[in-house]
């Protein structure tokens, strides 16, 4: 199995970046930009592994818990991390996301896990430094700064993955999702997911636990990249899938 291209991952994200605190997650999105004024394809995308074409990035979000051995959607040799990014990517075959949902080839996920750590990660500094602006459910704010998403994954050995098909759980419940999972986790200070847990849901608790109940493999064929190109079926990476029943994710 061939690795992750990841096209344009070192250039900054275009301006203005809009985050939000939709009550249920922190999420990113990224300005559409003009290809024929920009004269290339601006937005980073993905290809290769098992993807069934080129994948464009559409925005990133987060998943984590109140306390730190928990808050990832996924469990891998049944280590759950503090945790989980989610850079989600649009076949550009499809004009919108709610249209590439409607298609098994239609959305590539990629997903970085946050482990604790004395140190703070540096990948995270911006969007940790401009969460205060988005405190309570239903605001937003737009960074007056810039980042690129190799930034956000510095350390990572993104030669090593899982991947997966994976399906919505609502009507027609079609494998919509191919997510792409790195084990090598990313540090993330006390303090840093602290800001995450100040936040509040749209009930004005705590934005905690914004991950869904653990679900078990099933016949869902994995495969998995660790230096040379293997077939596993391995059965302790779980996942919780059924989250994308939600309105958020879209």
């Amino acid at each position: 199995m061939p690795a992750v291209d990841m096209i344009g991952y070192h250039n900054l994200l275009p301006y203005p970046l809009k985050m939000v605190n939709n009550g249920h997650t922190v999420s990113i999105t990224i300005p559409k930009v003009n290809v024929t004024e920009v004269g290339e394809d601006f937005l980073p995308y993905v290809r290769g592994a098992k993807l069934p074409g080129e994948f464009e990035l559409e925005g990133l979000h987060f998943h984590w818990g109140d306390k730190n051995n928990r808050g990832s959607e996924h469990v891998i040799n049944d280590i759950r991390y503090t945790m989980e990014m989610h850079i989600v990517h649009r076949n550009k075959k499809y004009t919108t996301i709610g249209e590439a949902l409607n298609h098994p080839d239609g959305v590539a996920v990629l997903g970085f896990f946050f482990n604790l750590d004395e140190d703070e990660g540096q990948g995270l500094v911006t969007i940790n430094r401009h969460l205060h602006l988005i405190a309570d459910a239903n605001e937003e704010a737009t960074l007056n700064v810039t980042f690129s998403l190799s930034s956000l994954i510095a350390g990572v050995d993104v030669d090593k993955f899982y991947t997966y098909k994976g399906s919505l759980t609502t009507p027609p419940c079609s494998e919509a999702v191919t997510w792409i999972l790195f084990p090598d986790p990313i540090p993330i200070s006390p303090k840093q997911i602290s800001r995450f847990r100040q936040l509040s849901d749209t009930q004005d608790g705590a934005l905690v636990d914004n991950f869904r109940t653990l679900q078990p493999v099933g016949n869902r064929r994995i495969f998995a990249r660790t230096g040379h190109v293997r077939h596993t079926s391995i059965a302790a990476l779980k996942h919780d899938g059924d989250y994308l029943k939600y309105d958020w994710f879209y």
